[in-house]
């Protein structure tokens, strides 16, 4: 999909929300809307008769702008926020949105100080309304080239999933391994780790987010894998337990019973089936091994420019998937082909 048409949707859906002007300045949504990465950007989208798309961000980023926001007016200034302000008051926009969810206190303070200096007697001041995250709903139904980009990631992790299985030995530190991976990443092609790498073994397995330590890995237990990595600005998202040694009948039961959640909650994914009944046919499983209590989570998340985007798949939500997401969210179909990411389990 082009930026033109993504830039039209959140025109259109910010005159939906009652406002003839949407400040966006969450940068993965300035990327989406635009294409421009840079680190300091407000975007300003109108509608109406004559609808304008202007990015404003500061000298550091001249050249970069121009090149990456092809079709919409670049602004160098100073101070890009100020700036955008200002130019809310000079095109006498009326009421101006932005994303509640993603502005602070602070940047609405200052939002609203450089409109009030920025307005004299003769000009009205821009009302700023806040509204719900209008592009983060355009971001979660992903197109064709998002999703080959997101593919292309996650066929980078499974690659680095196999690496791993030859590697690790009992005695290696987990930030060992960690470094070894995402060593093997970049060298892949990753631009970087969506998330900092988490290894967690032996007792520590237990830690849905252990992050990687100086702990060794046991000669017999469990060692969990939580990476992702970043491509072409796309996020990954990838857990994986392995065990090492033999497994007593109790730690088998447990892995066999997490590995049918898995499957059960990926064969649920459909369009038009809701997130919970996802995480129930998840849930379920682990209900009737009686695991359930320690399953304190959500099944999953949606990725994509963030590693944590809509839609949540957690007990009793009811957001209904539409048709994209079985894309995203099926890891047979987006490695498949790949034995790391196939129902092959390393016990």
């Amino acid at each position: 999909m082009s930026t033109t048409l993504r830039k039209k949707r959140a025109a259109d859906a910010a005159a939906a929300a009652g406002v003839d002007a949407l400040l966006v300045t969450h940068l993965p949504d300035v990327r989406y809307l635009c294409g421009f990465t840079g680190s300091s950007a407000a975007l300003i989208l109108t509608n109406g008769a004559h609808r304008r798309a202007v990015l404003f961000t500061d000298g550091r980023y001249t050249a970069q702008a121009r090149a990456e926001a092809a079709g919409t007016r670049v602004v160098i200034a100073p101070r890009p926020m100020q700036a955008a302000c200002e130019w809310l008051v000079k095109s006498r926009v009326k009421r101006c949105g932005f994303d509640a969810a993603q502005t602070t206190v602070a940047s609405l303070s200052a939002m609203r100080k450089a409109i009030a200096e920025a307005a004299n007697a003769r000009s009205s001041k821009p009302k700023l309304v806040a509204v719900k995250p209008l592009v983060a709903r355009l971001r979660e139904i992903k197109d064709a080239e998002e999703i080959q980009r997101m593919r292309a990631a996650a066929a980078i992790g499974c690659m680095l999933f196999d690496r791993m299985l030859a590697f690790m030995q009992p005695g290696m530190t987990e930030m060992a391994v960690a470094a070894e991976l995402e060593h093997a990443a970049r060298l892949a092609g990753a631009e970087g780790m969506s998330f900092e790498t988490i290894v967690a073994s032996g007792v520590r397995s237990s830690m849905p987010h252990g992050h990687a330590s100086s702990a060794k890995l046991p000669r017999r237990g469990f060692v969990t894998l939580d990476f992702g990595v970043v491509l072409e600005g796309y996020c990954s998202d990838m857990t994986r337990t392995i065990h090492l040694g033999p497994a007593s009948a109790a730690e088998r039961h447990a892995y066999d019973a997490v590995l049918e959640a898995q499957e059960a909650g990926v064969a649920a994914v459909r369009a038009g089936v809701s997130v919970g009944d996802v995480d129930e046919a998840a849930r379920s499983v682990l209900r009737r091994a009686k695991l359930d209590k320690w399953f304190t989570h959500s099944t999953g998340h949606g990725v994509g420019l963030e590693i944590h985007e809509a839609p949540r798949l957690a007990a009793k939500a009811t957001q209904r998937l539409e048709a994209e997401w079985w894309l995203q969210l099926n890891p047979a179909y987006i490695c498949r082909g790949n034995s790391a990411c196939a129902s092959k389990t390393p016990l």
